[in-house]
């Protein structure tokens, strides 16, 4: 009986490890190649706003964090810089400085989300039309999947 209960606490321990495993590593192998530089920089300089994602925020930690400059048009959201990998990340743009979970499930329904994020090494993601990037002052990266914050930078 004790052999048996052993086999079965084994076995799941050894499942939920592959499954933890899976979910940090698809999103790596899957990843879109990020931008080339000149891209980036084109971007950067001709954009209205910027903004630095830091790794120190309330709601960031080891495995959830952004670090590096985004910069904002009318027509695009650019980052150059680094994001902890993950599944199914969503660009949003808020009005109020959110920089943990609890603020962003509080304040969600009055976001605009913009963009996923395939791309963690810096990214260029289109602004849908419609949406001016003046009307908000905040980009907010959030992992929908696990309901998680990763990173946020106030532009103005």
């Amino acid at each position: 009986m004790l052999k048996a209960l052993l086999i079965i606490i084994m076995t799941l321990a050894i499942f939920a490890a592959g499954f933890i495993a899976g979910v940090y590593s698809l999103p790596i192998l899957t990843e879109q190649p990020a931008p080339d530089i000149a891209i980036l920089k084109q971007h950067q300089g001709r954009s209205q706003f910027s903004a630095t994602f830091k790794p120190d925020l309330k709601g960031s930690d080891r495995l959830h964090y952004g670090d590096g400059k985004v910069y904002l048009t009318n027509d695009a959201i650019s980052m150059q810089g680094t994001l902890s990998p993950g599944p199914d990340y969503q660009l949003y743009l808020s009005r109020n400085f959110i920089d943990n979970e609890a603020d962003f499930l509080a304040q969600k329904g009055t976001m605009q989300r913009v963009a996923g994020v395939r791309s963690f090494n810096g990214f260029k993601l289109v602004v849908p039309q419609g949406i001016d990037v003046s009307d908000y002052n905040t980009v907010v990266i959030w992992c929908e999947s696990f309901e998680e914050f990763i990173t946020a930078a106030q532009y103005q």
